[in-house]
């Protein structure tokens, strides 16, 4: 296994897991709607519990591909999460807000009431997927960042500093940026609707079952007229790219040469959109087929889901992979971060390879304890008898 290899791999590697992380934000995509899904306090526990069986898988998921940036990318880790750390603070601050809402919702002692825990599932649900994906975004539109390794050789320095912002903002500057904000509100979109899939699929109740399928229209909209928006942009704009000198320039198309040139990405593009809209259209049509089991004729989670995760996976890997600098600074176009100059050494990448073969298990065990979970589907007399019930 050659260096150039390894930083390859990895990038793949932490490519999937953000793809796997956008797929899974469908429980703040829901949460974002408890209020509407569930119109009286008995529906919206239904929401609040269904979601709650699976937001340790995103909260895991989001950990593991911050620790597998870290190790793998360090230099991006460093610039990203210590120079824009205020966008990052109030992502991470805001899934801790969720993990608190589940467990002192229906606490007794709890003097600030269910509905104060539930808006704040709701906080978390809009600016999770919002931030996360306007974070993504600045794979391509660029970041305000700058990196200066002579600081190591600073000898005066108790903690030499790498990385910084280029002003005051550290990281908010990003929502500046139209369409940043267009690919954030995209993902937010996407995590809605994943979100009302999955209740449609999850809940056993008819109530919540309708209101959902009603807000997936309402969601699903959005997102495809956003997404497409970002799309003809992507492959419209101009792209940072670098030679093997290391030289950072401009390459117009560089996006669409990327997709070109890299095929099966541009298939694993189609595919997934294909997936992602056959997912929603064909539960739009499955809506008035709801069993009294609380089970649809069509899973539109499931394809839509995997579509997701097709389709970030190819961006993500197209904003890294055919020389393209996968985190472009705007304050110096030479400062900007590809897996060449960001990575890890060779022994680490290599050592780290070996270890991620276990990986399959990992996600074996997740999809073995998914179904178990969801071996029944929640409904109210589940509420009723369940003494753990959020």
């Amino acid at each position: 296994m050659t260096y150039d290899f390894l930083q390859h791999y990895w990038w793949f590697i932490v490519s999937l897991l953000g793809a796997i992380l956008v797929f899974l934000m469908f429980v703040q995509g829901a949460n974002s709607m408890v209020r509407t899904l569930g119109w009286t306090a008995e529906g919206r526990r239904l929401v609040v519990n269904s979601t709650g069986r699976k937001w340790e898988f995103t909260f895991t998921t989001l950990v593991t591909f911050g620790g597998a940036f870290f190790a793998s990318f360090p230099l991006f880790y460093s610039t990203s999460f210590g120079g824009a750390y205020w966008l990052w603070m109030i992502i991470l601050f805001s899934f801790v807000v969720q993990a608190v809402s589940y467990e002192f919702q229906n606490k007794l002692g709890n003097i600030l009431g269910p509905s104060t825990f539930q808006w704040m599932l709701v906080l978390n649900g809009i600016l999770g997927p919002l931030l996360l994906g306007g974070a993504v975004a600045t794979f391509f539109e660029g970041s305000n960042f700058v990196v200066e390794k002579g600081n190591m050789l600073d000898a005066e320095a108790l903690t030499p500093v790498i990385s910084h912002w280029g002003n005051a903002s550290h990281g908010l500057d990003a929502l500046l940026n139209p369409w940043v904000l267009v690919l954030g509100l995209a993902v937010m979109f996407l995590a809605r609707t994943l979100g009302t899939l999955y209740i449609i699929n999850n809940v056993a109740d008819e109530d919540v079952r309708f209101r959902s399928s009603v807000r997936l229209v309402g969601n699903a909209v959005p997102f495809v007229l956003l997404f497409v928006a970002y799309l003809i942009h992507l492959l419209l704009k101009d792209g940072y790219a670098y030679d093997d000198n290391g030289t950072i320039f401009m390459e117009p198309n560089k996006y669409l040469h990327n997709f070109v040139e890299m095929w099966p990405l541009l298939l694993m593009l189609l595919v997934g959109v294909v997936l992602v809209l056959w997912g929603i259209v064909s539960e739009m049509h499955a809506s008035s087929s709801i069993s009294k089991a609380g089970t649809s004729v069509f899973r539109g989670i499931w394809p839509a889901g995997i579509g997701t995760v097709l389709t970030v996976l190819s961006l993500l890997l197209c904003a890294g992979w055919n020389h393209t600098a996968y985190y472009p600074s705007t304050y110096d176009l030479q400062m900007s971060l590809t897996i060449k100059n960001s990575s890890s050494s060779e022994f680490t990448l290599n050592t780290m390879f070996w270890v991620s073969l276990l990986v399959p298990f990992v996600l074996a065990y997740i999809v073995y304890c998914w179904r178990v979970i969801d071996s029944k589907k929640i409904d109210r007399e589940e509420l009723r008898n369940d003494e753990h019930a959020y």
